[in-house]
């Protein structure tokens, strides 16, 4: 007898089609989904991290230099070189007119922005950095400002928050201290990678074991798979921060910071930030996000590496 195949049903065809569409695309979004959210900082976690800033702002002629803390510094100078920080910075206080107005610096570091305005404040977890400080100077942390409510025209901070292990807090701290109508200017480093702490986009295959080889032939995969991953991350983030119709939590990954060297920019990050869920977490609370644009309640500006905010408290 001859064998007769049957041609599946154009539902069963168009049900496997969609499994198939659901495991591709969901595979990368359930491996990437940022689940972490904020959780009270120990006294041990925020002591180590108190104490490498500390560190970090050493370095001027009194001091002794660190060697390990050197290389921090100078690459953190050339990066806000390269990228036109204080130029960026510039353009916000001129096109919001804010040169009057009273600002303050969180993670201030040691001080470049400070004469950018005449009424500047510099807020930064180190003691160590206060000498490089000619305006206010306080040391503090971003997670818990010593600042009444209301108390500045705006702010701004310059890759601070994927430093912070409890970055919604800042946030919250951040909008608390400026006026309703104020400004915020956000640059985090956006996006910050696991592997940045053993440094392994700088490190040649020959200074790795065989683990460390693996995981760095495996970063151009995983590049594709996390880009991939992004926009229905971010669809499924906004779906459900607009059906829920309540302020939403800010969504994040968590990494393993490098304390003891600092190899490449972003090794001592202790969290991956996404400007979409970001700028949502803003939105989510009525406040303008001026520099977003696009459809999706103008948070889908895939290109912009800065957030410039309207709080509308």
């Amino acid at each position: 007898m001859g064998h007769t195949s049957k041609t599946k049903p154009l539902w069963t065809l168009l049900a496997e089609f969609v499994l198939a569409v659901l495991v591709v695309i969901g595979v990368p979004v359930a491996l990437h989904f940022p689940r972490a959210t904020d959780k009270p900082l120990s006294a041990a976690e925020l002591a180590q991290t108190r104490d490498f800033y500390a560190r970090a702002y050493t370095g001027a002629a009194e001091d002794k230099p660190d060697p390990r803390q050197e290389i921090y510094v100078r690459v953190a100078e050339l990066a806000a070189q390269e990228y036109k920080i204080l130029e960026k910075v510039t353009e916000f206080v001129t096109r919001h007119q804010l040169g009057k107005g009273k600002i303050l610096d969180v993670g201030a570091g040691r001080g470049q922005l400070q004469d950018l305005v005449g009424d500047y404040t510099g807020l930064d977890i180190s003691s160590s950095a206060r000498r490089f400080y000619h305006k206010p100077f306080v040391q503090g942390s971003a997670t818990a400002m010593p600042f009444q409510d209301n108390t500045f025209d705006a702010a701004w901070s310059v890759w601070v928050l994927e430093h912070v292990p409890n970055p919604e807090q800042m946030l919250r701290e951040m909008r608390r201290v400026v006026k309703n109508g104020g400004l915020l200017y956000l640059r985090p480093a956006w996006d910050c990678t696991p592997w940045a702490a053993q440094g392994l986009d700088v490190r040649s295959y020959a200074d790795l074991d065989w683990r460390g080889k693996l995981v760095k032939a495996s970063i151009p995969p995983r590049r594709v798979l996390i880009g991939f991953s992004k926009p229905p991350i971010r669809l499924l983030r906004y779906l459900w921060i607009r059906g829920s119709r309540t302020p939403s939590t800010l969504h994040y990954t968590k990494l393993e910071p490098n304390y003891e060297k600092f190899m490449e920019p972003d090794s001592d990050a202790v969290n991956s930030l996404d400007r979409h869920e970001t700028a949502l977490w803003f939105v989510s609370r009525g406040d303008e996000c001026l520099n977003c644009g696009g459809a999706m309640s103008g948070v889908n500006d895939f290109e912009a590496d800065s957030l410039v905010i309207r709080l509308k408290k």
